[in-house]
């Protein structure tokens, strides 16, 4: 599980204006709807709240307490958050709905006040980290044999590479079990870029193994059958068709071009490093 870690700073200001922070994490799932509640000041005490998203705090709507107006500016009307803003004119809490994975990241609300024993302006924000879980696709699970594979000594049985991948799955999980025992794990966090690991089987292994991608909201499973994905590879130099695999990888995941060779120089990278480190022993 992924833990999103945000830091927030308390300052002041000497020039009559003072700015406060809280921070608050949340998570969400792709599709859903998420609102982030003022529920730190009254609004009947704020003359005005704004929205603001990243880093940089763009804007993203304006919330004039005393007539209810809500300004949108024109940007983002026409960005990625186009008929996605709601906002409570009771609350001045913004919604954001049918959201995407583009809409993680730091959302700030500042008030500002009118001080009612002096002339000082009082603007405080309040932050929010919005974490956006994709929908986990099922992993699609190639196998390969690798050439001349050293048998385990006193045995002739066979090896087989499998690997195990996803694509554009950020903030997620990657493991390999065998029956309920972990094998091994790794995690992401970079969209656009293809998520795999590798695990090496005898090939008349019996036992039952597993590729799961899990986060917070869920996983999904691809159950491996080692007698359909790998062949007898004594039969052959090199029995499991790699680019048959990768093929299937890319119609599983609607990827391009690119992120076929991006797959097929992996595959060829870890058959590279396995040949010298069996011409080295």
């Amino acid at each position: 599980m992924f833990h999103t870690f945000v830091f927030c700073l308390f300052t002041w200001r000497v020039n009559g204006v003072f700015y406060g922070n809280t921070c608050e994490e949340k998570s969400v799932m792709e599709g859903d709807s998420i609102s982030l509640y003022n529920i730190y000041e009254s609004i009947y005490r704020l003359y005005k709240i704004e929205w603001t998203f990243g880093s940089q705090e763009s804007l993203l709507v304006q919330f004039y307490t005393e007539n209810k107006k809500i300004v949108i500016p024109a940007d983002v009307h026409d960005g990625m958050f186009r008929d996605r803003l709601q906002v409570d004119n009771q609350t001045g809490s913004l919604t954001i709905t049918n959201i995407t994975t583009q809409h993680s990241g730091l959302y700030v609300m500042i008030t500002t006040s009118s001080s009612r024993i002096s002339d000082a302006i009082r603007v405080t924000s309040y932050k929010f980290y919005v974490n956006v879980y994709a929908r986990l696709p099922v992993p699609v699970i190639v196998s390969y044999c690798p050439q001349n594979p050293p048998a385990s000594e006193g045995s002739s049985v066979s090896k087989c590479v499998l690997l195990c991948s996803v694509l554009n799955v950020p903030r997620a999980t990657f493991s390999w079990y065998k029956g309920n025992r972990l094998l091994s794990s790794v995690s992401v966090s970079d969209l656009n870029s293809i998520m795999s690991l590798h695990l090496d089987v005898e090939n008349q292994d019996t036992n039952t193994y597993r590729c799961v991608i899990s986060h917070p909201f869920g996983n999904q499973t691809q159950h491996l059958d080692i007698a359909h994905v790998c062949h007898k590879c004594s039969d052959c130099v090199n029995c499991c068709d790699t680019t048959e695999g990768v093929m299937r990888l890319a119609v599983s995941a609607l990827v391009g071009v690119a992120a076929v060779a991006a797959l097929i120089v992996l595959i060829y990278d870890i058959r590279s490093r396995r040949d010298q480190q069996e011409r080295r022993s």
